[in-house]
């Protein structure tokens, strides 16, 4: 947040016209490089006073985060209304293609106006807009398909927890959880290797299939390179705790 912070005094010092232009404030949720959770109620804070607008990407919380899965702005006991735009993919949670884009009347209407060509030449099929309504039709009625997410992330940390050489980075409370290197092999590159050979040996010899993150030259943060799993509220205890001790075996005979 004091990077953050540093950042919108920066644009503000620096344009005297600032105040009335257009500023935006750009939040994924739940970071899928990271497995962290964006703190909404601090950003809204810094949006508010330096006259910023936030546009929150809900694509790794819609369905996850929140009482009822309505993502980072329950989670975190924001009113929707401080967010300008909601965006987010409809390929997790809602288990469907496409996107969708939510803000008040106003913004839509702007929206509408400005992207004719993308509402005529990419508009969403029918098909694919009836299954996204129906995914959180049953979302809405079942609840406890939440609770049981919840329940199975735990169940993932908890068999995680000691596992060898590696270390869990991401929040407690994120589908993504973000395992990373105790000891760097002392350069990203190695580490990255390391890495792959784990998630591969772990599919080869375990049928364990995990995702190795990447770093891209266009990142301006050093991010950290680690394996990222992604937990389901489909997936069953077993399902868990046989995840959980294959990469221990393979973890424990890579980084003794």
């Amino acid at each position: 947040m004091e990077s953050l912070e540093k950042t919108l005094e920066k644009i503000t010092a620096q344009n005297k016209r600032a105040k009335k232009l257009r500023r935006y404030i750009v939040v994924e949720s739940v970071y899928q490089n990271s497995g962290q959770i964006a703190p909404l109620d601090k950003i809204i804070k810094l949006k508010e006073k330096y006259r910023f607008r936030v546009l929150l990407d809900e694509t790794n919380s819609f369905g996850v985060l929140g009482r009822t899965g309505r993502g980072l702005t329950e989670y975190c006991g924001v009113p929707i209304e401080k967010i300008d735009i909601v965006t987010a993919a409809m390929g997790h949670a809602l288990a469907t293609e496409g996107g969708f884009c939510t803000g008040s009347a106003r913004v839509i209407d702007h929206q509408r106006l400005s992207s004719s060509g993308y509402v005529f030449s990419a508009s969403l099929p029918p098909y694919l807009a009836s299954a996204a309504i129906t995914a959180i039709d049953i979302l809405e009625q079942n609840p406890d398909l939440t609770s049981k997410l919840k329940e199975n992330i735990a169940i993932l940390w908890k068999g995680l927890s000691d596992i060898q050489g590696l270390s869990i980075a991401s929040n407690p409370e994120s589908p993504i959880v973000f395992l990373v290197l105790e000891k760097s092999t002392s350069s990203v590159k190695s580490d990255l290797q390391l890495l792959e050979d784990i998630a591969d040996r772990a599919l080869k010899q375990e049928s364990i299939f995990v995702v190795v993150s990447k770093r891209s030259t266009l990142d301006k943060c050093p991010l950290p390179v680690g394996i990222r799993l992604f937990v389901s509220a489909a997936h069953s205890e077993s399902d868990l705790l046989k995840a959980c001790e294959s990469l221990k075996r393979v973890a424990a005979a890579m980084l003794r």
